[in-house]
């Protein structure tokens, strides 16, 4: 099922599958910034990945002794999610744990996604609850694709990425070939500048970079006023990401509660880098800021 929330400014709808941004459009111009999910190149706008981000080694992790599979950036993403309250310029969806879960992932849940307009920003906030008695660990994070306007004047490479506060930050290789990150050999990267995109960018897969404060990543260039702000208050870990080498007009801004695996873990979900550990009855908050500008 398709909702809708709109107000002066955009024009917003959202699946039930995936709880997943399907359009955000300017309501003046009708201008479309969210990928549109092409089968041809990616075929997602904006999922919600959860339990865990990225790929596991061997998509396998283990927990009290046994043994469990999960796909790359989990489940969520293909589930039915419900709705649990919506108004002109807000909804909330929620998913909670089912007999298929459990099989995959051992843990009881409820995971809710609330969108909020506010002028030209879409605010996503993002709740974690344990309603068991017993700690969960799990991983999340979000992942809108940003379509990039090109035309006989304004190319792809016209188009940057830039980071403030401006400073440089540690990157996470991760390999295109196993999808697992190898942490050991982090280096730093000169995020102070812009940087250019072109369809090269993402040829040994996703730019992932370790955050130590509330940061913003915009999408911009200097020959149109048309850009994209995402900012994310706490998330510990940003990646960029466009297909390659099928490759179009895109480009993914991904703040992410999580990483994959580490070419060396040894697949205890509880020592999993980057997995957060909830206590019973507790709840995990989590948001991120979208400023669309054209």
């Amino acid at each position: 099922m398709e909702y809708e929330i709109k107000n002066q400014f955009l024009n917003v709808k959202i699946n039930s599958r995936g709880a997943e941004l399907a359009s955000v459009k300017s309501v003046n111009s009708d201008t479309e910034f969210l990928w549109q999910a092409d089968p041809e190149v990616w075929n997602r706008h904006a999922p919600i990945l959860f339990p865990i981000v990225g790929r596991l080694k061997n998509d396998t992790y283990q927990y009290q002794g046994k043994s469990y599979q999960l796909s790359q950036h989990g489940f969520a993403r293909d589930k039915e999610f419900k709705l649990l309250s919506q108004e002109n310029d807000a909804i909330s969806l929620v998913l909670r744990d089912d007999e298929a879960s459990l099989k995959e992932y051992p843990f009881h849940f409820e995971l809710v996604i609330t969108y909020r307009l506010l002028n030209n920003l879409l605010i996503e906030d993002l709740s974690v609850k344990n309603p068991s008695n017993e700690e969960m660990y799990f991983s999340i994070g979000c992942h809108p694709g940003f379509n990039i306007p090109v035309n006989d004047q304004l190319k792809k490479n016209n188009y940057y990425l830039q980071m403030f506060p401006s400073k440089d930050h540690i990157r996470i290789p991760i390999s295109k070939e196993t999808g697992l990150h190898d942490w050991a050999k982090r280096t730093i990267a000169a995020t102070d500048t812009p940087i250019e995109l072109n369809d090269e960018l993402f040829k040994d897969d996703a730019l992932v970079f370790e955050l130590k404060e509330a940061t913003k990543l915009s999408l911009r260039s200097e020959k149109t006023s048309y850009h994209i702000n995402v900012t994310t208050e706490n998330s510990p870990f940003i990646g960029v990401w466009s297909q390659y080498p099928k490759t179009a007009n895109y480009v993914c801004i991904e703040p992410w509660w999580g990483l994959c695996d580490d070419i060396n873990a040894d697949g205890d979900i509880s020592k999993k880098r980057g997995i957060i550990k909830l206590a019973p009855n507790e709840e995990w908050t989590g948001k991120i800021t979208i400023a669309l500008h054209e």
